[in-house]
């Protein structure tokens, strides 16, 4: 397979981070923890002949515009990312779920090189049966959100509906995600400060966790 383009942005990641936080471009940087863990996913990432891209601060691997897989750096750990990785048959179990409500994404997470190149050819299969599963037009089935709105959020939609219209552009899972977060709360205050401290993702599409 041809080895992909080498994206001189994810080059500039690779040494000062997302730019996200006041971290970036220092040596307190996760991206400095994990460099050497990062460089070795990239390159099995290039490998797969996926177009290298950045996408929320961080490396993406597309096919025709569409999101395959990402690279990234936590706290404690590294990790590749697919998109569609509920999909993946995952026959070695390297998979899990980045959250308790993830209905789409798959993670594996890693700590050092060695694991990263003992599961190597592991990856490579997976990448490339995720390229095939996008290719052929392979859709995740998402459960529609079945729990009950808190509301305060119920207050927000009612009174700005470019937001209420946000809200539910969101898939089901990404919707959930944020209704769990925003009723986990016990006071109302404390909930209606959760949504505000929200809108800028939601205004942008993205999930909770989502960079």
């Amino acid at each position: 397979m041809k080895m992909s383009i080498i994206n001189p942005k994810v080059d500039k990641y690779m040494l000062d981070g997302c730019m996200r936080c006041k971290l970036g471009a220092t040596p307190k940087c996760k991206v400095n923890k994990w460099r050497l863990e990062l460089e070795t996913l990239r390159q099995i990432a290039l490998e797969s002949g996926l177009n290298e891209e950045l996408k929320w601060g961080v490396p993406c691997y597309t096919i025709n515009n569409k999101n395959i897989l990402i690279v990234a750096a936590f706290n404690n750990y590294s990790s590749i990312n697919f998109f569609k990785g509920s999909l993946l048959k995952d026959t070695h179990g390297i998979l899990e779920k980045p959250g308790e409500n993830s209905q789409s994404t798959r993670v594996a997470r890693y700590t050092n090189i060695k694991d990263i190149t003992k599961h190597e050819s592991i990856l490579k299969a997976y990448i490339k049966e995720a390229i095939a599963l996008e290719k052929a037009g392979a859709k995740v089935d998402f459960k529609k959100n079945t729990d009950p709105f808190p509301e305060e959020l119920i207050d927000k939609m009612n009174e700005d509906d470019v937001f209420k219209k946000a809200f539910y552009a969101l898939t089901p899972g990404r919707q959930r995600g944020y209704i769990l977060h925003f009723s986990a709360a016990k006071q109302s205050q404390t909930r209606a400060t959760r949504i505000e401290k929200c809108i800028p993702k939601i205004m942008e599409g993205k999930g909770l966790n989502d960079y």
